[in-house]
């Protein structure tokens, strides 16, 4: 699916700031921890805050309901990643070094952030319409963006034209998404190695096969 390709935009600075203070930020913690551990049926409001060691009216003066907090884990990691892909713009990259720097930099993200991601993965289904389109458009902005990059390059001549950026960006992005199904923390491979390779096996079926 298109909308599934991790998180950007023209402007993928635009997202909106995560939650910043240090009750919130406990609250989160704890919900994530307990989401991961237990799934999200398996944890109640009572298990969160016990767990971030607060009460329920401070929960409930920052987040609505256990479904807010899913969708905070989410925008945590996403507005992250959009942050991450901004920088990367900012630095006005030409197309080979952007397309390495982003990729690279979203394999490790989501290998330090895997907990929130695989959470996210398996429980995303239960957000409500608004909060599920919020995501979509958040997802379609990364990829628009990334696809941005890999035309930029395809016309000037850097990459092949012999695959639409649209599938290349299916193709890696969607890798990506995959990690919570597969990648583990204490895996053979460090996950800064995973992402030069990833980045490099992109970068050659750009180049069409051919060494540069």
């Amino acid at each position: 699916m298109r909308d599934t390709a991790g998180p950007g935009s023209a402007d993928p600075r635009s997202a909106a700031p995560v939650r910043s203070s240090a009750v919130e930020r406990r609250i989160l913690a704890a919900a994530l921890r307990l989401f991961a551990e237990r799934g999200f049926d398996g944890t109640s409001v009572q298990n969160i805050v016990a767990a971030a060691e607060v009460t329920k009216g401070a929960l409930y003066h920052y987040f609505d309901s256990k479904d807010d907090l899913l969708y905070e884990i989410y925008h945590s990691l996403i507005a992250r990643q959009l942050a991450d892909l901004g920088g990367v713009l900012a630095r006005g990259l030409p197309p080979r070094e952007a397309v390495r720097a982003v990729l690279a930099g979203l394999i490790r993200s989501t290998a330090e952030h895997i907990d929130e991601a695989k959470v996210f993965s398996r429980e995303m289904h239960r957000l409500d319409g608004v909060r599920m389109r919020s995501v979509r458009a958040d997802r379609r902005r990364y990829h628009v963006t990334f696809r941005g990059l890999v035309e930029k390059g395809q016309r000037e001549g850097v990459f092949s034209s012999a695959t639409p950026a649209e599938t290349v960006t299916i193709v890696a992005l969607g890798m990506v998404n995959q990690m919570p199904s597969w990648y583990r923390a204490d895996g053979p491979k460090p996950a800064a190695r995973l992402a030069d390779e990833v980045a490099e096996f992109i970068l050659a079926a750009l180049d069409g096969g051919s060494a540069r």
